[in-house]
């Protein structure tokens, strides 16, 4: 009994520590503007949580259109859905950009096969996007494993004839998955214009992720300058058999890998960014885009990549008008067509802005999932990454401690100048690669509470850009 008592007592002390911390944390030294801005950003808190949208926005886009592939009919139905979606959420205007994207399509399920000391071994594979399909009977040849597209460039012709195998696995040692990412994603994208050259019969690349497991990711490829008779077939083949092969391989050197697939590569296509936006009420020439992409790969529903940056965004606009917070700059709402395999939508968004002489001051970008917030990183001048930095202290009673330099976003970053302050979402990144462009990024993978946090996060750094950075950068005449 005495044991049951001090630990109800020792409990009871621990939750009063903390919601004791928590006051401290909002309130010490903090200015009366700070108080207020602290006030503002714990409303945003409680509407995402309380009655958030984005959750069932995501249910709706993953499993009534699926993944969105640019070109592809359920892309076009993706369009429909979220200009129909920006108009109920309310934004002052919404419209659509017209693009003409890339139009690659996987065709049949690929299949992949080799056998060693009389077993025969099916292996999960998936073709690589901008890949040309096999010959109708497939490819059989012998493999050579290689670790990096150095020593594959150093075998010369010793690869004609034979299928490349790339097994560099991410660094496990690096915290920032995307830094593993980073180290690893050169093999799936220019295997094949280093292999090509020399003959090779086709390419297979390790899936890029941390997890050890039976699910090939896809993900861009290129034949960089190669002549379209050097183009090969290239695909991924999931971590687990990966390792398997690779030890199949040191028993057996001579054994024959056999694959096929029926991908193939389309006329360009017409397709649109998203717009929307609330106009700024004291400067609306000065635009701050907040944005993710609404194009996806095939395999899955897009779910954390990146169905969440899509409803996140939309949720800061959401967000901002269930609170009255009118803002002083156009925030602008960007569902971005294209960024897996072109980025297309990105470079007309910048050309067109240019073009119509848009004072771009800032953006936002979701493009790194949906799991727990951990802060944003930076790309901007020194003085306004400092501001942006000084505000650490307002965001970090929500976990957002990582407030850093570096970059932000494939679809943000054309808009890079000297007074642009872009910045990108960092959630936590551990699970992210398990379903990166993998056909088990779906809906269920996506945490309700992670998800309404993220976009209380990005709508809370948007509500201080607006209010602060602008009196920090130069309209232009």
């Amino acid at each position: 009994m005495k044991k049951i008592l001090l630990f109800t007592l020792l409990t009871f002390l621990m939750f009063a520590c903390d919601q004791k911390q928590e006051k401290i944390i909002d309130s010490n030294q903090l200015s009366a503007e700070e108080k207020t801005d602290s006030t503002n950003i714990k409303k945003l808190f409680n509407s995402a949580l309380m009655e958030g949208k984005s959750y069932e926005w995501l249910r709706d886009l993953t499993t009534n259109i699926g993944g969105r592939l640019s070109g592809s009919p359920e892309a076009a139905k993706a369009v429909e859905w979220s200009a129909k979606l920006m108009t109920e959420v309310g934004l002052d205007s919404v419209w659509l950009q017209p693009v003409m994207v890339p139009h690659w399509i996987r065709g049949e399920k690929e299949i992949a096969t080799y056998t060693t000391n009389g077993i025969q071994k099916n292996v999960p594979i998936c073709a690589l996007g901008f890949s040309i399909a096999t010959p109708k009977s497939g490819v059989l040849a012998e493999v050579i494993e290689v670790k990096s597209l150095e020593e594959a460039q150093a075998l010369g012709n010793k690869m004609e004839g034979k299928i490349v195998f790339f097994n560099r696995p991410f660094d496990n040692s690096l915290i920032n998955t995307f830094k593993a990412y980073g180290g690893c994603v050169d093999q799936r994208v220019r295997g094949a214009s280093v292999c090509g050259k020399f003959g090779a019969k086709g390419v297979i690349v390790r899936s890029m992720t941390n997890a050890v497991d039976d699910y090939p990711h896809t993900g861009t490829m290129s034949y960089g300058n190669l002549p379209k008779e050097k183009y090969i077939p290239t695909a991924a083949i999931s971590s687990r058999a990966a390792n398997i092969l690779s030890e199949d391989l040191k028993k057996n050197p001579s054994l024959k890998f056999y694959f096929k697939q029926s991908c193939k590569n389309l006329p360009d296509a017409p397709s649109f960014n998203v717009v929307g936006e609330i106009k700024g009420t004291e400067t609306p020439e000065n635009i701050f885009v907040v944005g993710g992409h609404l194009d996806s790969w095939d395999l899955g529903d897009g779910a954390h990549d990146d169905g969440t940056g899509i409803v996140q965004s939309l949720e800061v606009a959401y967000l901002f008008k269930k609170n009255n917070i009118k803002p002083k700059n156009t925030i602008r709402v960007v569902f971005f067509m294209n960024e897996e395999n072109g980025t297309r939508g990105a470079k007309k968004y910048a050309e067109l802005a240019k073009q119509n002489k848009e004072n771009h001051i800032g953006g936002l970008e979701s493009d790194a999932g949906g799991h727990t917030p951990r802060g944003f990183s930076i790309d901007a001048n020194n003085a306004n990454t400092k501001l942006l930095q000084s505000w650490k202290k307002l965001l970090s009673p929500y976990g957002l401690h990582d407030i850093d330099k570096g970059g932000s976003g494939a679809d943000i970053s054309p808009l890079k100048g000297e007074n642009v302050t872009l910045v990108g979402y960092r959630p936590d990144s551990q699970r992210y690669f398990d379903y990166h462009h993998t056909s088990i990024d779906t809906f269920d993978k996506v945490n309700k509470r992670e998800l309404e946090l993220g976009s209380a996060s990005m709508a809370s750094i948007i509500y201080l850009m607006d209010k602060y950075l602008y009196n920090n950068t130069p309209v232009k005449p």
